[in-house]
């Protein structure tokens, strides 16, 4: 029997409705929860592998804001991008100035970024994409090879060659391999509650393996390992937080700190006990922050 969500009563609570847009090709599913005419809106770009349903239970802990949550196109209910644009930061960035553009929301919207997502919203503000503020939850605030699990991102890298070297239906198999999933949420988890533990591990056999091809995750995959937020840090000129965790596996805590000196208008909130994993351990805490943050004076 499936582990039920310790915030399905939460989420169910939230008005949600979906929408679907054609961006670069792309038939990109979004997600709407809190009521449309609220007076500020928060788009949220999810991270690797994942889609919406990572970032539902900051969702279901954030008030008084609408909320747009999207798969990145080539994961989830998304489709891949087919006008020739890859599925790396340069190409999503390009999407959520589209996205943002579609749904009348750029230069209004706050934007948020959760791992991955964080490297792709830091490097679309850095290029000139408009925000009042930005969050950045578990950013990618260092080069990947750097965390104090650089040897597991190593054996990643060496997975991922090996997913994209074997002919396409093998590779696509192993990539979306079940115990490589389960390796990888048992080392992110830090949690000691054996239900809690339990419902990520599901959540991550869901909906891990949501992507549409071998070659989306593949391009996301080298992106995600060659690119990080520190990189474009001095050129986000707008108020942005850090969420940040202080035993994540990927970017260690003492990094999180540089970056926000980094950052001209920069702010950390670091949570204690937890890892890469805020989303699903401790996302009253995060959602706390958020509102708190968005609420400030511009």
């Amino acid at each position: 029997m499936p582990a039920p969500s310790p915030y399905a009563a939460q989420l169910d609570a939230v008005p949600q409705r979906r929408g679907e847009l054609a961006i670069g090709g792309s038939r990109t599913a979004y997600w709407e929860y809190g009521d449309p005419a609220a007076t500020r809106t928060i788009v949220l770009v999810h991270g690797f592998r994942g889609d919406h349903h990572g970032l539902e239970p900051v969702v279901a802990n954030l008030h008084g804001l609408r909320i747009i949550s999207p798969d990145l196109p080539g994961f989830g209910a998304s489709t891949p991008f087919t006008d020739g644009r890859g599925h790396d930061v340069a190409g999503y960035g390009g999407w959520l100035g589209e996205l943002l553009d579609a749904l009348e929301l750029r230069g209004s919207a706050f934007l948020l970024g959760h791992s991955f997502g964080s490297i792709v919203v830091a490097h679309a503000l850095a290029n000139g994409l408009e925000t009042p503020r930005a969050v950045l939850v578990n950013p990618i605030g260092a080069p990947a090879l750097s965390g104090p699990r650089g040897i597991l991102t190593r054996l990643a890298v060496l997975f991922y060659r090996v997913g994209a070297a074997l002919p396409e239906r093998a590779g696509f198999a192993v990539l979306r391999a079940r115990f490589v999933t389960r390796i990888m949420s048992v080392t992110m988890a830090k949690t000691r509650e054996p239900r809690l533990r339990r419902w990520i591990h599901e959540e991550h056999d869901r909906y891990f393996g949501a992507f549409a091809d071998r070659r989306v995750v593949l391009e996301a995959f080298r992106a995600s390992v060659s690119r990080d937020v520190s990189a474009v840090a001095e050129r986000i000129p707008m108020p942005t937080l850090l969420v940040a965790a202080q035993q994540d596996d990927i970017t260690p805590i003492e990094a999180q700190r540089r970056l926000v000196s980094r950052l001209p208008h920069g702010e950390l909130v670091e949570i204690p006990a937890v890892g890469h994993l805020i989303h699903y351990e401790t996302p009253e805490i995060a959602a706390a922050a958020i509102g708190s943050f968005l609420e400030e004076p511009a």
